[in-house]
């Protein structure tokens, strides 16, 4: 599975499921398949010297369902130090066979973390599905990401770091 990562300043872990190969996940639209699964799980750790702690992330999901299919999605943030669960969700994305809305969709989750934490395992899993008896009707995942979001006080120093850059500039000119 194509996957771009991205860790400074703030990890950013993005799932190309439209670039999956031999196919993208999809499911219906006259392929072969009616059901699929994509998993994906993660670790994030301190940086030597860093003591931010991460709490929360936006998680964003876009895909497209029509007719009788859907997209149903479970998440769950784990603290390694002490296997404590500091998120579990899930959700699902209906076409109008299951009495949803046809159509692409995109949509940002803001997710608060139960408690702060700079050791997370992440664990997400997507079911694809397409009724047998409609094979026509479309589910596609096209992308899953997270955006990790820090504590208050590490975006004051990060925002103040960019302040004395900015002054630093000036004094230059």
């Amino acid at each position: 599975m194509p996957t771009a990562v991205n860790t400074s300043p703030l990890p950013q872990i993005t799932f190309l499921t439209a670039a999956a190969t031999p196919n993208p996940i999809l499911v219906g639209n006259g392929t072969n398949f009616l059901n699929a699964t994509f998993s994906g799980a993660y670790q994030i750790s301190p940086m030597p010297g860093n003591t931010s702690l991460l709490t929360g992330f936006n998680f964003v999901i876009a895909g497209v369902v029509d007719g009788s299919a859907m997209i149903v999605w479970q998440k769950k943030v784990v603290r390694n130090s002490d296997n404590a669960i500091l998120y579990n969700d899930s959700g699902m994305f209906a076409g109008s066979g299951f009495g949803g809305t046809d159509g692409a969709f995109s949509v940002v989750i803001p997710v608060p973390l139960s408690a702060p934490a700079n050791d997370v395992s992440v664990y997400e899993n997507f079911l694809l599905f397409v009724l047998p008896t409609q094979p026509a009707s479309t589910a596609s995942l096209l992308l899953v990401e997270q955006d990790w979001v820090p504590e208050p006080a590490s975006m004051i120093a990060l925002g103040s770091g960019l302040v004395g850059l900015m002054a630093l500039r000036r004094r230059k000119r």
